[in-house]
Order: structure tokens, then sequence, then C-alpha cells
């Protein structure tokens, strides 16, 4: 059992680390409320499950490679960069949630799903971090074991999005319009450059 705890307490580990998932989160939750923000981790987890699905199986060389590489930084660039600027144009419009569509909650899934599937970042994470705990605990467990401490890993991770929604939401609760229009506009500034960075990368692909 506390070997248990010990993969929840990894995956929380592998979802803290402050990048455009948590700040896409933050202006999600203070724009729209506690269910978009959650969403959009929930979209995000996917694509870590399908990043957990690739590692285990042994494709991920294929996403090493350099045409892959530049696609998915260039198309991270582009999903980052134009939902900063959008939340940025958008920081002092107040939102009511009442008044939001409802594919609009579809879409805040979709958004965290792409911006962690399309995050090159993320794939060499979950090689790096995933790939050694997978090569330790084949090493160690049986099949019913690696299926179990990897839906641990996913325990943490749920828990984290659910502090982060959570968090958001409150935000747009207690603080004025004034604070979260600004909070707003960093979160989107944040986005721009996680942005730029990816299409540094795309660049240097291609260039150099």
């Amino acid at each position: 059992m506390s070997a248990f705890f010990g993969y929840v307490f990894l995956g929380i580990s592998l979802a803290a680390p402050i990048g455009p998932v948590n700040a896409a989160q933050l202006t999600k939750g203070i724009n729209g409320g506690f269910w978009h923000a959650w969403l959009v981790g929930l979209g995000a987890m996917l694509a870590d499950a399908i990043f957990m699905l690739i590692v285990y199986l042994g494709v991920f060389h294929f996403l090493e490679t350099e045409f892959m590489q530049t696609l998915l930084w260039s198309f991270g660039c582009f999903v980052l960069i134009s939902t900063g600027i959008e939340s940025v144009i958008n920081a002092k419009k107040k939102v009511q949630m009442k008044n939001m569509k409802g594919n609009s909650l579809k879409k805040s899934f979709g958004y965290g799903f792409l911006l962690s599937i399309s995050n090159p970042l993320s794939m060499l994470f979950w090689l790096g971090i995933f790939g050694s705990v997978l090569a330790k605990t084949v090493s160690s467990y049986d099949l019913d074991h690696i299926i179990l401490y990897s839906g641990a890993i996913f325990v943490g991770l749920f828990i984290w999005d659910i502090t982060m929604a959570l968090t958001a939401s409150s935000f747009r609760k207690i603080l004025t319009s004034k604070l979260l229009s600004i909070i707003s506009i960093l979160s989107g500034l944040s986005l721009i450059g996680f942005g730029g960075y990816f299409g540094v990368q795309a660049v240097k692909l291609l260039f150099f």
C-alpha cells in the first residue's frame, strides 16, 4: 500500500511544475470557472495516458524524429500563442458562467488535450520519467502491479487537476475584477512566452 501512495505522490509531482497546462488551467478557471479549468486538466491527462501507452509499447522513438519534433513544436507554438493573445484581449471582459455555451466545455477539454499532446517537452518528460519508472517496475513486479502503479500515477495527476481547478475558480470568486484582469493578462503572457519558446525550438530544428 505504501508503494501505491508513493506512485500517487509521483503523479502529483509530475503535474505540479508550472507549465503551459497549469497556466491554461488558471486562465480557463478565471474566465469560465471550475469545470472549464478541470476539463483542461482532464484533456491533458488523456494526452498523458497516450504518452504512457506509447512508452509502454516502445514506439516512442518515432516521435523523436526531426520531422515530428518540428511539426509538434510548430503546432504547440500556434496553440499557445493564439490562446495567450485571446486571454490578454479578453482580460477586461467579465465572463458570466450562465452565458457560456455548452460546447465551450468540450473546447476546454480539447484544448487541454491539444496543449499536452503537441508539447514535445511532455513527450520527452514522459519518456525520461515514466520510461525509467516503467523499467524499474517491470523488473520488480508482475503485469497486475504495473497496471496498478500506472493507475496510481493517474490518481496523483487527477488530484492535482482538481486542486488547480479549485484554486483557479476560487480566484474568480474572491478577487476583484481588476485583479482578475491582471491575472488573466499575466497568464496570457505566460502562454505566449511558452509559445515563443516552442517556436524558437521549431526554427532551430528547421534551420540549424
